[in-house]
Order: C-alpha cells, then sequence, then structure tokens
C-alpha cells in the first residue's frame, strides 16, 4: 500500500485510520470484508479520516510544553528581554518570539538595538513586528499550512504589520 497519511494496515484484514490531537486519539478500523473489498475499505478510510481532520482542524498542540502564566508583554509566546553583550559591554533590547517547528522549540529575536540609543518607535515597530510573527505562526497552526518564517527576513525596514495580505491571514 502507498503511505497514505494517518491511515496504515495493521493487518491484512482491513484499515486503521489514527488522529491525534491535544494528545486525545481519534480511531476507526475499516474491515475489508465488512465494506465489500481492499479498495472500497480504503476510500471509506480516507473518506471518515478527511471528514475527521475537518472537525478536529485548529486543534493540533502549538506548544511543547503548556505556557507558563509568566509573560512580559501580555502575549503568549512573545517576551522582552534585555540581552548584555559582554565583547561590546552594550546592553541590548529584544522582543523574542517562542514558536514549534518539526517538533522541536524553536525562537525568533527582534533585536531593537542599544537599550541607551533605542526609541519609542524603534521598540513599538519590534514589539508590532513579533506579535504578528506569533499571530501568523498560530494562524497557520490552527489552519494546518505551513507557516513560512522567511517572511520576516529584514523585519527592520519593513513595516510588516501594515501589509494587508499578512493581517489578512489572521
Amino acid at each position: 500500500m502507498a503511505k497514505v497519511k494517518h491511515i496504515t494496515e495493521p493487518d491484512a484484514f482491513g484499515y486503521q485510520v489514527r488522529i491525534v490531537r491535544r494528545g486525545k486519539e481519534t480511531s476507526r478500523y475499516f474491515s475489508h470484508k465488512l465494506w465489500g473489498n481492499r479498495n472500497k475499505s480504503l476510500q471509506a478510510a480516507i473518506t471518515w479520516r478527511d471528514q475527521m481532520l475537518v472537525v478536529l482542524k485548529g486543534s493540533k498542540t502549538r506548544f511543547l510544553k503548556p505556557p507558563k502564566n509568566k509573560t512580559t508583554t501580555g502575549v503568549t509566546g512573545v517576551s522582552r528581554t534585555i540581552k548584555y553583550d559582554h565583547r561590546k559591554d552594550k546592553s541590548y533590547l529584544c522582543y523574542t518570539v517562542f514558536w514549534v517547528k518539526d517538533g522541536k522549540s524553536r525562537n525568533k529575536t527582534f533585536q531593537v538595538g542599544n537599550v541607551e540609543t533605542v526609541t519609542a518607535d524603534d521598540e513599538l515597530h519590534a514589539f508590532r513586528t513579533a506579535r504578528l510573527f506569533r499571530s501568523c505562526y498560530e494562524h497557520a497552526i490552527d489552519n494546518d499550512i505551513y507557516f513560512d518564517d522567511s517572511k520576516f527576513a529584514g523585519w527592520k525596514k519593513k513595516r510588516l504589520y501594515e501589509d494587508p495580505d499578512l493581517n489578512a491571514a489572521i
């Protein structure tokens, strides 16, 4: 059998559909004998799987671990930090977004600049961009679509939160 997502053939008598969302498994077995033959049972399994994916849409886990109630910005997954560079003896203001890609925890840092020279506009720009990054990530997870973080390259020179295409997606 060619590999079909969420469908396996555990034995010679039928197909098994398994979908796991937020730690809860939804499954069903499709017997070849009950459905008439092997092809009909596979088609029934595919149809049921597609229906269940619509029902369970948006229930994928966003976090590897449950989020802590601690937040410095009020936005889940976005934190404001000051990082110290020992080599240059300077402190930098950053907004960091935490997210999950391929089952691994990732982070994207939006560095505002030197704490001594940063302006309120620079800080607001970094915060709004970090918040948009997180919103786009959550939208992708909720709608079972690929999250492309490359759109945020060169963010300092772009006002991505004013882009109607990105805002329409969320």
